[in-house]
């Protein structure tokens, strides 16, 4: 079957005709402009978000998977695709499917190639497993299959639900998220996979930030965690902790001592994952993880820098042996390539393959092997430099940076881990600006306007969308900025000269602050405090 429509499966629609308006114009294209192939390509074989909009030709991030010019810092939600990662992008694509058929069994093979390059960079052993899914989101159903024992259900002990995915409280209690698959097998948000398991997937949220958006001390979140679990066991359910490394505003909870503890505590009896999907995380920190018996989620579209939508889980050796297996309804979720030889059950999944997926996956996998390359002096450069940038940006609309740890203490900033200083959350609501959710996300919007002739200070900026972490007094939430870097930009920046990094950073945090004085100054007078420059 040609590739880019989906494997027919059981039990589900598909969404043939949709995607075949997609496909089959890029078919007959495809001997004059294979470039234009892939980036059609990269929007197939995914859910609804990377879908673009006929009339913008973004999808609803405002992304799309070409190279673009714009200044984005937006890397915490989604990036485009960088020129050399699209150029190696279309080479691919031209050694693997010139005519842009893709075979289960050649699909399969192509995948031995991201597998064996992630072991690599990070050096880990060929032990490892690694399962890949349409997104972050889907790896949720991967952690349901590690904690799964047969009969007993699964308590999901899900620590700060509003930093991490939107769609994950669907797929943390095994049900669909969207609208469809990135099988293209049509579904109804909210329904289970498995209507069998309706009722054995609970999710128990832990707060993970308390009064005036301060996290809440690693302690704290242990004996919280060490409650659920009790009660889970009490129930006979499976506790299923989500660690979290990187949510979306930075934090890392519970520490590795904690999670040490829970392990001499419960042994065996508790299943832990990993949410770094942002993967700003080190190959110390994913060892730490996989030696500990925690199950990895990355994904390849925040910061190692490729398009919407890719996931990857690293599963340690033997994790999956205690499993009673995939679960119904996941062939209408993953093929049968996407998941390591020998999991229970893989058999029921369709011999299908997803050349959008593997697409944007060898975007990532290039970022990521070009950012492995860089030296630790050259990225702490980079990083001190953007320290000093957000510093003067921040200064100059009168807001701060939301704390990333328990203490926020200005010197303690360059102590954080490196991939951690590469994402920073400012907060509006708690300043001058006394902006609130929406209204950050409409000034967030308006920085991406074109505005012509205008002053070139006011040119077009994309940043991450804000995110719930402090409530109002009204019920509703303190608005926030997140500028983030990407591992392409990182690449970037290393090859500058001092002073010409200085400059660039300081002139786009300038653009940023321009923009954002200038839709204050659309609602009301701006402050006297913001009326200097950086």
């Amino acid at each position: 079957m040609p590739l880019g429509y989906p494997t027919p499966v059981n039990g589900g629609e598909l969404l043939i005709p949709a995607l075949a308006k997609t496909i089959e114009p890029v078919r007959r294209a495809v001997c004059s402009d294979l470039s234009a192939a892939a980036s059609e390509l990269m929007t197939t074989g995914g859910d609804q978000r990377i879908v673009l909009n006929p009339e913008t030709g973004l999808n609803q991030y405002m992304v799309a998977p070409r190279p673009s010019t714009m200044t984005a810092y937006s890397s915490s939600t989604a990036n485009d695709i960088s020129g050399p990662a699209f150029s190696e992008v279309t080479r691919r694509l031209a050694a693997l499917a010139p005519d842009l058929q893709l075979s289960p069994g050649a699909y399969g093979d192509a995948l031995d190639g991201p597998r064996q390059r992630i072991r690599s960079t990070w050096a880990l052993p060929a032990t490892v497993d690694i399962a890949f899914a349409g997104s972050g989101t889907d790896l949720e159903y991967v952690g349901l299959v590690i904690a799964n024992r047969g009969e007993a259900g699964i308590l999901n002990i899900l620590l700060g639900s509003d930093e991490v995915g939107s769609g994950c409280a669907h797929s943390a209690r095994g049900n669909f998220f969207a609208d469809c698959t990135a099988l293209g097998v049509r579904t109804v948000p909210g329904a289970p996979v498995d209507p069998a398991k309706k009722d054995s997937f609970v999710v128990k949220d832990i707060p993970i930030r308390g009064a005036g958006g301060f996290p809440i001390p690693s302690e704290d979140i242990l004996l919280s965690v060490c409650v659920a679990i009790e009660f889970a066991l009490l129930n006979n359910e499976v506790p299923l902790v989500h660690v979290v490394h990187g949510s979306k505003t930075g934090l890392i909870l519970p520490s590795f001592a904690h999670i040490d503890a829970l392990r001499r505590r419960f042994g065996n009896k508790v299943c832990f994952v990993v949410d770094a999907c942002q993967a700003r995380i080190d190959r110390d920190s994913i060892v730490g993880y996989l030696s500990r018996g925690a199950t990895v989620f990355l994904t390849g579209s925040k910061f190692m820098g490729g398009p919407p939508f890719s996931g990857f889980a690293l599963i340690p050796e033997k994790i999956a042996q205690r499993s009673s297996g995939l679960f119904e309804g996941f062939e209408k979720i993953f093929n049968r390539a996407e998941c390591p030889e020998g999991w229970k059950n893989r058999d029921m999944l369709p011999h299908g393959s997803n050349l959008g997926l593997l697409l944007r996956l060898e975007a990532s996998i290039y970022e990521l092997e070009l950012f492995n390359g860089l030296s630790a002096a050259d990225v702490r450069r980079t990083l001190d430099h953007f320290d000093d940038a957000i510093n003067c940006l921040t200064k100059r609309i009168g807001a701060s940076r939301l704390a990333p740890n328990m203490r926020d203490e200005a010197h303690e900033v360059r102590q954080h881990p490196l991939e951690m200083r590469t994402l920073v959350t400012i907060d509006l609501g708690q300043s001058a600006l006394a902006m609130n959710l929406e209204q950050s996300a409409n000034s967030i919007a308006a920085s991406r306007e074109s505005f012509g002739g205008q002053v070139s200070a006011l040119r077009p900026v994309r940043l991450g969308q804000p995110v719930k972490y402090i409530p109002n007094t009204n019920g509703d939430y303190c608005g926030n900025l997140r500028i983030g870097l990407s591992m392409p930009q990182m690449v970037e920046f290393a090859a500058m000269d001092t002073h010409s990094l200085k400059a660039r950073l300081q002139s786009d945090m300038q653009a940023i602050a321009a923009r954002i004085e200038m839709f204050v100054g659309a609602r009301h007078a701006l402050p006297a405090r913001i009326a200097g420059t950086v």
